[in-house]
């Protein structure tokens, strides 16, 4: 279940709340009652390196390629022929 973050619009207060996609919002402050608003929250979620976007996607030259790509061929498995 994803963690989403409240901040308290009477208080300040700031707390997290697990919900599920389907719930519906928090609308009101666990410690004094007054109304709230969600938060966006900065995600743990980071793609970081080389990856497969850059070996095998880009355009760019980011070092995949095929060994028959310079002589104009192409193999059937390689997602740059299957790009371009």
């Amino acid at each position: 279940m994803p963690m989403y973050e409240y901040a308290c619009e009477k208080c300040g207060l700031v707390f997290e709340a697990m919900q599920k996609f389907s719930d519906a919002p928090l609308t009101e402050c666990k410690a004094c009652g007054g109304p709230v608003k969600k938060l966006i929250s900065q995600t743990a979620f980071s793609l970081k390196g080389g990856g497969w976007y850059e070996q095998g996607y880009s355009g760019g030259g980011g070092g995949g390629s095929c060994a028959s790509a310079g002589s104009g061929g192409g193999c059937a498995g390689c997602p740059k022929a299957a790009n371009e």
